[in-house]
């Protein structure tokens, strides 16, 4: 008996717990301008953090030979990007890359400046959390994916060149030698161009290996290495990607 009245207390007890939503809600805009003066309290709590990421961003990483410029099809920074792309892809997955992109609206700097290069610079440039994967795809799909961002224009690439006409990728060379349709593969992007993103369908669902290696953190290994072997940053055009005459 006592037991069933310890059950209908328990029930009684949950019945008679109020759940309470709220019937209406109201919100107000803050404008944030220049105006608004400082909270020295939370400025005061706030700056041994603020000093320390500010010394980290400070940090030079490298040092460019050149202004590195962002062009259409082809441009210096794009190609050093995309060399970083390929290069860190290889020594994190420990693989052969044929070729690998990047999204040109990806870049968010129009040019680096001849001069030291800053970490904090890398983070303007990528300010995304983009992850390099690797995907084995056949010609087929990288001949669509080739005509898919010639008619943006043309994309950064390393390890493959093309021409674009018609908006169609043509004279498409991979290590020198022609596309064959019937191949695999093995290429580098970000996890949102190979997840579809900029209408990159045809990637979208093809296995993907991921070690949620960063893609800026990738760019600051890649410049470092060369500081550390005493060199500047320098690219050229090379023709990579082109117009057909």
């Amino acid at each position: 008996m006592r037991k069933f009245l310890s059950i209908f207390l328990v029930l009684a007890v949950i019945a008679c717990n109020t759940t309470y939503q709220p019937s209406a809600v109201q919100y107000k805009d803050y404008k944030v301008t220049p105006a608004i003066k400082q909270d020295g309290a939370v400025a005061f709590l706030l700056k041994p953090y603020a000093d320390s990421v500010n010394k980290k961003m400070s940090d030079i990483i490298a040092v460019s030979a050149i202004t590195l410029d962002k062009k259409q099809p082809e441009g210096t920074l794009g190609n050093i990007l995309a060399d970083a792309m390929l290069v860190m892809a290889e020594q994190k997955y420990k693989i052969e890359i044929d070729a690998a992109f990047i999204n040109y609206g990806g870049i968010r700097l129009p040019s680096i400046p001849a001069g030291d290069i800053s970490r904090g610079k890398i983070y303007e440039l990528a300010p995304f959390d983009n992850l390099i994967v690797v995907q084995k795809i056949n010609g087929k799909i990288l001949q669509e994916f080739l005509d898919h961002i010639s008619g943006k224009g043309g994309w950064p690439g390393a390890g493959i060149t093309w021409q674009i006409k018609d908006k169609k990728a043509i004279n498409v060379l991979i290590n020198n030698k022609p596309l064959n349709e019937n191949a695999i593969y093995t290429i580098a992007n970000n996890d949102y161009v190979a997840n579809g993103g900029d209408d990159c369908k045809m990637l979208k669902g093809i296995p993907q290996q991921n070690s949620g290696f960063v893609f800026r953190d990738a760019v600051i290994e890649y410049f470092s290495s060369f500081t550390k072997q005493g060199k500047k940053i320098f690219a050229q055009p090379e023709n990579r990607v082109s117009y057909a005459n």
